[in-house]
């Protein structure tokens, strides 16, 4: 069976697509899923973490593609022949390169931060991925502790219809440091409740 394509898409910049892309790339290696990573956005952090990660010799196998947008479907269209999922992280106010990974995706994950003026940003992206007749869902990222905003923000994409995870990803600060170790939480802090968010995304969006 071919793998499945997840697309991380947010036409608003400073939403978390890259650190969620990694993150969540690594959880589902560390539940023995074969994952490869598509690298569109030409700030190429993605690329910079993977070439760190290559130097070490204690983490899973990870695929990693640096590619231009036009190429994105045919690229990920080989690639989901050998991985279970791959995820493609996609650049900010770039609406041509996002539109190839939501094309190519079966599901697209759109991180938004708690605030109003994030949500109300997404909805280019919901409003693309709507056009593309894909699947997608939001997911609240970044949500302060004791955050009451983020109930609110719930309850505003429950009032216009549309999917967002149950999980929540915390403002924590090992979701970062981890990266600068080309690692990610799941492997480098498996115990702590920033690697057990982004385990439990994992299983609910790549149904693992």
């Amino acid at each position: 069976m071919d793998g499945a394509i997840l697309a991380i898409a947010q036409q608003k910049g400073g939403a978390g697509k890259t650190t969620l892309t990694i993150q969540l790339g690594v959880a589902l290696a560390t539940l023995g899923r074969r994952v490869a990573l598509v690298d569109i956005d030409p700030q190429q952090s993605l690329t910079a973490w993977h070439a760190l990660r290559a130097r070490r010799d204690d983490v899973a196998a990870i695929e990693m593609r640096q590619v231009s947008g036009w190429r994105t479907g045919s690229e990920v269209g080989r690639l989901r022949r050998d991985f279970d999922v791959v995820l493609i992280d996609s650049p900010p106010h770039g609406e041509t390169d996002t539109k190839s990974a939501v094309r190519a995706a079966d599901r697209v994950l759109m991180p938004i931060q708690p605030s109003p003026m994030d949500y109300w940003a997404a909805k280019n992206t919901v409003d693309l991925a709507e056009r593309e007749k894909r699947d997608f869902l939001l997911v609240l990222n970044r949500v302060p502790a004791r955050s009451r905003l983020s109930d609110r923000i719930r309850a505003m994409i429950a009032a216009d219809g549309l999917a967002v995870a149950e999980t929540t990803l915390g403002n924590r600060q090992p979701f970062a440091s981890t990266i600068l170790e080309g690692r990610g939480v799941a492997e480098a802090q498996p115990n702590s409740q920033a690697a057990r968010e982004i385990v439990s995304l994992a299983r609910e969006v790549a149904h693992v």
